[in-house]
C-alpha cells in the first residue's frame, strides 16, 4: 500500500450519520468500526465510531471519528491531516519532521489495534495524524 494524505475529521456523536452522507453523496466503500469492537463494550461511548474511512471510486478517502469520551470536541478544530501507510521507515521520517518543533499529544507507537499510530500539531499549528499500518497476520 502506498502512503496516503488525507483528511481527518472529527465529530460529537454522529460520524455514523456524516459518514453516510457522505457516502451518499460520493459512493464508495464506507468502513466503519466502533470504540467497542476495540475493547471498550462496556464504555458508555462503545457504539460511536472510533474510525471511519470512505474510499472512492474517484480515489478520494475521507475519515473520521467520533470524540472519544472525556475528551473534549472543538469546532473549527476538528480537522486533521492523515497520513497513513506501511512503508514504516518513510512514516516513521515524516513524523519525526512532523513533531520536530511541535507538540506530540499521542507518540508514535503500538496502538491497541494493532498499528503505530501518533498525533502531533507541527510547528505551524496544523494538527497531523501519523498511522504506520503492520502487516496482516
Amino acid at each position: 500500500m502506498a502512503s496516503r494524505l488525507n483528511p481527518y475529521i472529527g465529530f460529537t456523536d454522529n460520524a455514523r450519520q456524516a459518514m453516510e452522507f457522505y457516502k451518499d453523496i460520493f459512493g464508495g466503500t464506507l468502513t466503519l468500526n466502533t470504540f467497542g469492537e476495540f475493547g471498550a463494550q462496556d464504555s458508555p461511548g462503545a457504539d460511536k465510531i472510533m474510525h471511519g474511512m470512505l474510499d472512492t471510486d474517484n480515489g478520494f478517502t475521507l475519515m473520521g471519528a467520533d470524540t472519544p469520551p472525556g475528551t473534549e470536541h472543538n469546532l473549527g478544530n476538528n480537522i486533521a491531516v492523515s497520513l497513513s501507510g506501511d512503508d514504516a521507515e518513510e512514516l516513521r521520517g515524516y513524523w519525526e519532521k512532523l513533531s520536530d518543533g511541535g507538540t506530540v499529544s499521542v507518540p508514535l507507537e503500538t496502538q491497541m489495534w494493532g498499528d503505530e499510530f501518533g498525533m502531533c500539531v507541527d510547528q505551524f499549528g496544523i494538527p497531523w495524524m501519523v498511522n504506520i499500518a503492520q502487516p496482516q497476520a
